[in-house]
């Protein structure tokens, strides 16, 4: 049992869910996914109650590291943690029948009806992960932002918000100089990621690496392939490729 109390973000106790999950996924190995647990962080920076569930390791790094950046003045808030496949795979449904915006590499809408099932895969690749191959299954990876500069209702999570002169720019540019000593790191980074450059979404270097070498291609076919996936055969026929691409392809600590 991990049972904390931090304050301004409570871990509490949690059913290891992750266990079931990652086997489903052929994320990692059973004896690997037999240690996994999944926590919750109880955040206060929401106008209502939300928790989200991390890796317990995860969880424990990611208050410390809250707990440092409030200190500059920075209110290090989380807008999605862990993520199971049905959510990522209504995310990637909603995206192929165009219900929800594609962007391109410049975050630009991009009217989807010309293009072919294969064009549409590499284009929401870009943005968004395949059901099951998300790093947001595993419970290291976080997306965040700054509370006290921007309410998570307005959140778009582009590269504006992180950059230059945009309400997260400045944890940004703390992450940059300080994750590192709480573990956490930028997967993906412009030219070192096939999946573009995400300023807000960081990773727990020291869990997640131990478990991107286990992925585990034909099982993550198997459950896109009972699944009501939009675009499945054209991802299934290029499988391999795509997860060479856009899973093992991210940027080193």
């Amino acid at each position: 049992m991990l049972r904390s109390d931090f304050g301004t973000v409570t871990v509490l106790n949690a059913t290891p869910r992750l266990r079931n999950t990652a086997q489903l996924y052929g994320i990692v190995t059973q004896e690997s996914a037999q240690r996994l647990q999944l926590v919750e962080l109880l955040s206060p920076h929401h106008p209502s109650e939300t928790r989200f569930r991390l890796e317990a390791q995860t969880a424990l790094a990611f208050k410390a590291m809250a707990d440092s950046a409030a200190k500059d003045g920075i209110a290090l808030a989380i807008c999605s943690a862990y993520r199971p496949f049905d959510r990522q795979l209504a995310i990637w449904n909603a995206k192929a029948s165009g219900k929800r915006a594609v962007l391109d590499i410049n975050e630009q809408p991009v009217d989807i009806s010309p293009l072919s099932d294969d064009e549409l895969v590499d284009l929401i690749l870009l943005w968004s992960a395949l059901p099951g191959a998300s790093r947001h299954h595993w419970g290291t990876d976080i997306d965040v932002f700054d509370a006290k500069q921007i309410e998570v209702k307005s959140l778009r999570l582009v590269e504006a918000e992180y950059t230059d002169s945009g309400p997260c720019a400045r944890l940004h540019q703390w992450l940059l100089q300080h994750a590192k000593n709480f573990g956490f790191y930028f997967p993906f980074q412009r030219g070192k990621s096939a999946v573009s450059a995400e300023p807000w979404h960081i990773s727990y270097f020291p869990v997640s690496q131990t478990l991107l070498p286990q992925f585990e291609v034909q099982a993550l076919a198997q459950v896109i392939q009972h699944s009501d996936m939009l675009l499945k055969e054209a991802v299934l026929a290029r499988l391999p490729t795509l997860v060479a691409e856009y899973v093992h392809r991210i940027a080193k600590p």
